[in-house]
């Protein structure tokens, strides 16, 4: 953690608002994306399941904000992805990655819609090209919340994904959430992984035009 104020409501002297320009090893991501060959890795009744899938996810800059003296840059995303053929949502995702420059500290919150949420972190430098992060249930930091039914038939115990810059202007992606199955008795590891090419630059906040 970084050395904060005493004072828990002090505001930080300077606020940069180009959030572009602050977002450390977050830069390279800013902006809309696509990926052709996503794979998913996924529990069945009958055993893993492998397929292929396609992802258009979005990341736009939002304006810094601030719990009292911590300052924090972040970028706002969303994500659809469909198996390949098909048009139908597959998964949907939203959330945000967050970097804090002073404690150098990634988040990546994350929530679908079948009532689940993650809030996961991971220490970087401004320049990192690659970074993991990590939640795990029961953590009051950075962890795990689910449902209920989710709870007691398919319990996530763990979640890691680390983020890699490319030379080439991608990034890519892997994934893997660590899961208690009724009825199995090893974990399970689903697993995620794509790689994306950006389609369109990222926009500043249109009221700040």
């Amino acid at each position: 953690m970084s050395d904060y104020p005493a004072d828990i409501y002090a505001e930080p002297e300077v606020i940069d608002c180009d959030t572009l320009a602050n977002l450390g090893p977050l830069a390279p991501m800013a902006g809309v994306w696509e990926g052709q060959r996503g794979v998913d890795i996924a529990p069945k009744a009958a055993g893993p399941r492998t397929l292929e899938f396609w992802e258009r996810i979005t990341l736009q800059p939002v304006d810094p904000g601030n719990n009292g003296p911590q300052l924090l840059y972040a970028l706002r995303y969303h994500t659809r992805m469909t198996k390949v053929g098909q048009t139908g949502t597959y998964h949907d995702q939203v959330g945000y990655w967050l970097w804090e420059p002073a404690s150098e500290t990634v988040m990546h919150s994350l929530t679908i819609p079948r009532g689940q949420t993650v809030l996961a972190a991971g220490k970087a430098r401004a320049d990192t090209k690659s970074f993991t992060l990590t939640a795990t249930r029961g953590d009051t930091d950075y962890g795990i919340c689910s449902n209920p039914f989710l709870e007691k038939n398919f319990r996530t115990d763990s979640f890691t994904i680390t983020v890699t810059i490319h030379d080439d202007g991608t990034w890519s992606y892997d994934e893997d959430t660590v899961m208690q199955i009724t009825g199995q008795a090893e974990p399970f590891h689903h697993r995620d992984r794509n790689r994306l090419t950006r389609v369109a630059e990222p926009e500043q906040n249109p009221l700040a035009r």
